[in-house]
């Protein structure tokens, strides 16, 4: 079968070389490891910030917040400029910027100085979609892209372990800070894999940026993401603040709507935002994330670390009971996840992705008074099959072969802006309904029921969502 339509061929950049498709790979997972420190490998050390700055858990929640709202404010448009000046440029930018985001935060003496390191890191957030895009120009027989989409997305739900391990054994032995100066190192030496390792390509239908696009786009995503975290605090939140915000959202996205009808080169062209190969996977995405990123790198392992209502492990043994189990499922079921997917069905495996992803939440949820070490343990194996093996690898794979040909980097784009932003809302979300349920009785856990019981009707409503997502048919084989 001939390559998807949908996405960019490798030839579309005229006599570059050609790239052994190892090689290639190597410097890729190199640049989504350096992401992925950043994303989860923080997670086992939050409590250890929280105490060492002497702040709330709400505060620390914040810059988490912070960090996957840059990366989804990048993410709008990184992509796009990779189509315009070169992917391999933008990618290894975006790594040299991390890396000064990790040494800003490992040096942070405040709070808001942490947040502004998180900031600048969030400039890497769509070094996923890039990665695949680059991927692509190389590889496009559909069941090989398949599983080589699902080795490289699999990581992006944990390193094997290794991240949370590390995070864990670093923020008990040395504190949080050890953390970000190795993930500093990591994303150095991803941005001189990518840089000698990997060839340049564009589009060569785009020649210009559209930066009043570009802008507007992101002051209104913005505003809405304030809105949003401001939202989150509920009784104390400023209302008067988030309705402000939401008028700001919808007065710049109607400029950017008529900007982009007018635009010779648009950033988005609105006709492909009607369609729904673009809005059901960008919502479907979004609603995932948000209903499951929090419980798995949030709730479940400060559950695990609470001396009251949890089994008061430290931050590594929390690590090794549940997100450690987490990413190895995950990393174990993603190359099968994507060749499954080519053959069988984008949707259809992302069904059983989010269906699998809602059980073992349930699991967690029914059996959360037992205190069980081995419960703990299952459920974070059947989250980590589910969605970081499957749901995780088929979205990530819908964005690249449901995006327009014309402008490869518009739905991989727009799609890992999604995924941040779920990431980031989750944190949100999920954590304020913990909070407002919280307990009189310190040994309760039904503030962390709570948060799960809001994550799993999110799910629910990502598995109605992904119905409306149309049928990749060139990227699938049908046998």
């Amino acid at each position: 079968m001939s390559a998807p339509a949908t996405t960019s061929r490798p030839s579309e950049t005229p006599g570059r070389r050609t790239t052994r498709v190892g090689v290639l790979l190597v410097a890729l997972l190199s640049a989504c490891f350096a992401f992925q420190l950043n994303a989860s490998m923080l997670s086992p050390a939050l409590k250890n910030i929280e105490e060492s700055f002497g702040a709330s858990s709400a505060e620390i929640g914040l810059t988490q917040t912070a960090f996957f709202t840059s990366a989804a404010l990048f993410s709008l448009f990184l992509p796009r400029l990779g189509d315009v000046i070169g992917r391999r440029k933008v990618l290894a930018g975006m790594l040299a910027l991390m890396a000064v985001g990790c040494v800003v935060a490992a040096l942070a003496p405040s709070v808001p100085v942490l947040f502004v390191g998180r900031i600048i890191q969030g400039v890497s957030g769509p070094v996923v979609p890039l990665c695949l895009i680059m991927l692509r120009q190389e590889v496009t027989e559909p069941k090989r892209y398949g599983t080589l989409l699902g080795v490289i997305t699999a990581v992006n739900g944990g390193i094997a372990g290794v991240d949370a391990l590390a995070g864990g054994f670093l923020a008990d032995n040395y504190g949080f800070r050890s953390v970000f100066w190795t993930m500093a190192v990591v994303a150095v030496l991803a941005c001189v894999l990518v840089s000698t390792l990997t060839p340049e390509t564009k589009a060569p239908a785009a020649t210009r940026m559209d930066w009043p696009g570009v802008a507007l786009l992101v002051v209104s995503v913005g505003s809405l993401l304030v809105a949003l975290n401001e939202a989150g605090k509920l009784a104390d939140a400023d209302w008067l603040l988030v309705a402000a915000l939401v008028v700001v959202a919808a007065v710049v996205f109607g400029l950017f709507w008529r900007t982009e009808n007018r635009s010779g080169h648009p950033l988005v062209a609105t006709r492909h935002l009607k369609q729904r190969s673009t809005w059901a996977t960008l919502l479907t995405t979004l609603l995932t994330m948000t209903g499951v990123f929090a419980v798995m790198n949030g709730l479940i392992p400060a559950l695990a670390q609470d001396g009251n209502a949890g089994l008061g492990m430290s931050a590594e043994q929390s690590a090794w009971w549940t997100l450690t189990p987490y990413a190895l499922a995950g990393l174990a079921m993603g190359p099968l996840a994507g060749r499954l997917a080519a053959t069988f069905g984008y949707g259809r495996i992302l069904r059983f992705g989010l269906i699998g992803a809602v059980a073992a939440v349930t699991l967690m949820i029914l059996t959360i008074d037992s205190q069980s070490r081995v419960m703990l343990l299952l459920a974070s194996v059947l989250v980590g099959v589910a969605y970081a093996g499957v749901a995780n690898i088929v979205l990530n794979g819908l964005g690249i072969v449901l995006s327009p040909k014309e402008n490869p980097g518009f739905l991989p784009g727009l799609n890992a802006g999604a995924f941040n932003l779920g990431a980031g809302l989750s944190f949100a979300l999920l954590y304020a309904v913990k909070t407002a349920a919280l307990p009189d009785d310190p040994t309760s856990p039904s503030d962390y029921t709570a948060g799960m019981i809001a994550g799993v009707v999110i799910l629910a409503a990502a598995f109605v969502t992904s119905f409306m997502i149309p049928k990749p048919v060139e990227a699938e084989t049908g046998d």
